[in-house]
């Protein structure tokens, strides 16, 4: 005769296999990065509904709508990036703990799941926004898997460089989601997270160089000198910093002032990886890589600011 604890003590691995189960999908989708992504989302929709002169802020369900469809559409791309690069996750040490690296998850099952989440994605912001921003979620969507993870990751130096411009579309799908359109300022703030990409993750790359060459991928660091490498850095923070200040027709002198404070905070911080570099000394890649965070999330923080506090726009005369 089983004793009462009996039921318990097989109920209590049941719900251990299943919480498992669920972390690891919920692995699949990288939601660290996700958070990231959304973050840059809210302030192109403030700066849209600002722009289109309502005078008000965008729905608080349009606002909801938007962030779900887009961390769904974020999940789906990062799942089936995992079940691409499963055999590179598995021989890198940063990516190792990935749950199809360490087989948690039938690699079929992974894609299904990533499929059904950008099915979802589609379909929900289509319903809840509108076509065009559905549209270009998908279109964000396969750029990342297609042509980032399939063609270039795995062929070029320059993966991250042009894969990462499916990271620049939550600001041009949140402006699409408020107005219908894609304005110049959406594709202004789609050039500063393209110009901001390539110094965050070579910088992120150099600090794993042996994690990619290992694996084969032929990142920026792997095929290049470190003088090389950050003299390239150096370039694009400067684009980065210029580029951001194409938004001053549209935003305050509050932004002004934090564009110039901080892009030349991050082309200093450029400089000094690049002039330790030229000397000799160990470099410490990482510094730049978490203060290229607080950057980008300190400028587009600004961003929806300027739209939420309706502060008078720079008059520019030339």
């Amino acid at each position: 005769m089983l004793s009462p604890s009996a039921p318990r003590a097989q109920i209590a691995p049941r719900f251990e296999r299943s919480r498992s189960t669920l972390l690891a999908y919920l692995a699949l989708t990288k939601t660290r990065i996700i958070e990231q992504l959304l973050v840059v989302t809210v302030p192109a929709m403030f700066l849209a509904e600002s722009r289109a002169g309502t005078g008000s802020l965008p729905s608080v369900w349009l606002i909801a709508a938007t962030l779900i469809g887009g961390a769904v559409a974020a999940a789906s791309a990062h799942a089936l990036n995992c079940v691409v690069d499963a055999d590179i996750d598995a021989k890198m040490k940063r990516t190792q703990a990935r749950p199809l690296a360490r087989d948690q998850v039938p690699r079929s099952h992974a894609l299904i799941f990533g499929l059904v989440l950008g099915v979802f994605s589609a379909v929900w912001m289509g319903f809840t926004t509108n076509w065009l921003a559905s549209a270009l979620t998908v279109l964000a969507i396969a750029f990342y898997v297609l042509v980032y993870t399939l063609l270039l990751k795995r062929r070029t130096a320059q993966n991250i460089v042009w894969g990462g411009a499916a990271g620049c579309m939550p600001v041009v799908i949140g402006w699409a989601a408020v107005t219908g359109t894609v304005g110049w300022p959406a594709l202004v703030m789609f050039g500063v997270i393209f110009f901001w990409t390539p110094p965050h993750f070579w910088a992120l790359a150099m600090r794993y160089r042996d994690d990619y060459a290992a694996a084969g991928v032929p990142m920026l660091p792997v095929v290049a000198t470190p003088v090389q490498v950050t003299r390239r850095i150096v370039a694009y923070s400067w684009a980065m910093a210029a580029w951001s200040l194409l938004l001053l027709p549209v935003t305050s002198w509050v932004y002004l002032a934090f564009a110039v404070v901080a892009g030349g905070w991050f082309i200093v911080m450029a400089h000094r990886l690049h002039s330790a570099v030229r000397a000799g000394h160990p470099a410490k890649p990482m510094r730049l890589f978490h203060m290229s965070n607080t950057y980008l999330c300190g400028l587009f923080i600004l961003v929806a600011a300027d739209a939420a506090l309706g502060l008078p726009v720079l008059s520019l005369h030339f």
